[in-house]
This record gives C-alpha cells, structure tokens and sequence, in this order.
C-alpha cells in the first residue's frame, strides 16, 4: 500500500499554524465540509488548526484521508472523545445533525461554535423533532444559538459564542428574497423554489443513490414534499415578514461534485416592475463582499462560483404578469457550507468577514 505523506522540504507549515493568534478546532475534519474548512484555512492569516477529529480515521493524516491536503501539515485526526482543547479557541463542528447536540454541550464553555449541522438552525426545538425525527437534546443551547446568514445577521453573529450554519438551499434562496421581502417589493405567498445541487450536497457517506452510475447522465428532484430544508426557509423568510410564510420547495440532484442554481418564481407587490427588484438588490449588493448581482439578462452559472464564498444571482421578468423569476448560484460547499463559516467566525473573533475567503472561482 502506498502511505501518503507530507513533504519534508516544504516551510513548515505547522510552526506557522500554531503561531497563528487563534487556534480551531474542526470536528468532522474527514467529511466534505470539514476538509473545505481545512483548505480554506490554509491562507488564513489568524486561524490556525490544532485540533481535528474524525472517529473512524482517528490516528490518520489529514493527507491520507485527502490526498489534496498533502502540503498542509498538520495534527493527526483524532477520536473526539481524545481531543485536547486546551488551547483551542474556537470549533468547526461538521458532524452529523443528532451527534452534534451532545458533542457541543460537552465542550468547553469558554469556546466560540460554528455548527455546520442542522441541530441548532431550527428555534423550535418541537419543530425540530418533527422534521429531523428525533427529539433535541439540548434545548438549552438552542435558545443561545444564532443563526449564522451572515449578510442579514451580522451584528448577531458578532455578539453570538454558538452561531448555526445556515444550510447550502436555505442560504441561495434567503440571500435575494429577504432584501425583497424586507422592502416589500414582493408578496410572501406563491413563492415557488427549484433548486438543484452537485451530489457532495449529500455528504461524503457511502450510499448506493450517490454511485457514479447512478448520479451520471442524468437528474432527479428528491426529498419532494418535505425536504429538511423546508423549515429552514420558511423560518427566515418568516422572521422578515412577521407572517407565517409557506413555500413550495423541490430540490434536485444534478451530476456535478459542487454547485448550486436555485430558481424563485415570485408575485411581486402591486406597482412593482422586475427593474425594481433589480434596483433593490443592486443596493443590496453593492454594500456585500460576496453577493454579486449580475448585469441585467447575464444568467447566472454555477461554474462561475465554483470553489469560491461568492453568490452570484440576477432577476427577470416571468411571462406571466406581475410575477418575476430570481436565480442565484452558490458553490454549496463554500458559501453554502465552510466559507460562510468561516465568515462567521472571522465576525464573532473580531476580524473582518472576507478574511481568508477571498479566492477567485475556478475556471474551467
């Protein structure tokens, strides 16, 4: 077998990691969104890792688990239950929804949390239990959690020790309607949402629905109905309009790694025209690092935004009148996953929010 290592001759990346002013921990370092924290932070001139977990890889390196890591050298994962957070000041939880309740109550207090799963996202804790099938264990961090939409919630998030990562869909959607919504530009009834997602979506977990032969050469909508991500949407879309807003949401998978297009079919307000959504998000826009309103007819491509923090989207008119259509295009791994999380913490430790997070898009 052939064992993967790090370089020797490269600058030590480890004396520089650990001389960086705040050391992270990231739990879950052995899934997709762990190992998006781990590149991501490579250039980041404050954070620097010191703990990583990942049970089942625990006493492996970070570069055997992926090799695209192998420049970085850094701890061994290790066990949760072995970890030493001493001298960590803040974590990156990418473990499971249900796991990460116990393990978050078990960490020190004195610890800055971004959880990266859907146990803290959801107020209600009743609710929940509905959508996620099991019952909250820690009803009392739920209420000392923020919710981390970092362009809506940032003063929040600046004061917040345990901040909830939005999901990868509820961020595409929320970040061009709640502008709309708070100026009332657009009703908050008949909101209609496709989106449709790269497979690392799913996790990184073996499932026969994720084999290649399965994925390739062709598309199909899942979770129809009820999708996790439901109550998700409709609780920040509520938070903006002081009203129960119901939406009707249909993801799909596509075959690509990462990427993702939400499309939103909207009624807008009476005497609102589309070149009016497009003003207001104009302003919107130009006030955000990482949201890009495109100019007018540019369809929005998720290749585009392809391993970048950056939102892409831009508005039209339906043909059908008084209604409009938004797309938006994340990368779901990065501006739906570890680089917002990591926006978040560059905000709760005092840094400005585009640290470490300004890489171009990859082309092709």
């Amino acid at each position: 077998a052939c064992v993967v290592s790090a370089p020797k001759n490269l600058q030590s990346y480890e004396k520089n990691n650990l001389q960086k002013s705040i050391q992270i921990g990231v739990l879950g370092a052995s899934g997709y969104t762990g190992s998006e924290i781990v590149r991501l932070l490579a250039n980041h001139p404050y954070f620097g890792i010191s703990v990583m977990t990942a049970d089942r890889k625990a006493g492996q390196s970070i570069a055997s688990v992926f090799p695209h890591l192998i420049t970085q050298d850094l701890p061994n994962l290790v066990a949760v239950s072995d970890a030493d957070f001493s001298k960590v000041d803040a974590v990156f939880c990418c473990l499971p929804h249900g796991t990460t309740q116990d393990i978050i109550k078990a960490l020190p207090g004195s610890l800055k949390v971004v959880d990266l799963s859907a146990d803290f996202r959801l107020r209600d804790t009743a609710e929940y239990e509905e959508w996620y099938g099991q019952p909250h264990r820690a009803p009392e961090l739920q209420k000392e959690a923020v919710y981390g939409l970092t362009e809506i919630l940032r003063r929040e998030i600046q004061n917040a020790r345990l901040v909830a990562n939005p999901g990868c869909y509820p961020t595409s959607i929320q970040l061009p309607l709640v502008p709309l919504l708070k100026a009332n530009l657009i009703e908050y009834s008949n909101i209609i949402i496709d989106a449709k997602s790269g497979v690392s979506g799913a996790g990184r977990g073996a499932k026969e629905a994720n084999l290649y032969t399965e994925v390739a050469e062709g598309i199909h909508a899942y979770g129809v109905t009820r999708h996790r991500h439901v109550p998700e949407i409709e609780q920040g879309l509520s938070d903006v309009t002081e009203s129960k807003v119901t939406v009707s949401f249909t993801p799909h998978l596509m075959p690509m790694s990462r990427g993702m297009q939400s499309t939103i079919y909207v009624q807008m307000t009476s005497g609102v025209t589309v070149d009016d959504l497009y003003e207001h998000l104009k302003i919107f826009s130009e006030n955000e690092e990482f949201v890009f309103l495109l100019e007018k007819g540019v369809i929005p491509h998720t290749r585009n935004v392809r391993g970048s923090n950056y939102c892409y989207m831009n508005v039209f008119p339906d043909r059908i009148p008084g209604r409009a259509i938004i797309i938006s295009v994340i990368d779901n791994l990065v501006k739906g996953a570890s680089g917002q999380a990591i926006q978040n913490l560059n905000l709760m430790m005092g840094y400005p929010e585009n640290t470490g997070l300004l890489y171009q898009p990859l082309f092709p």
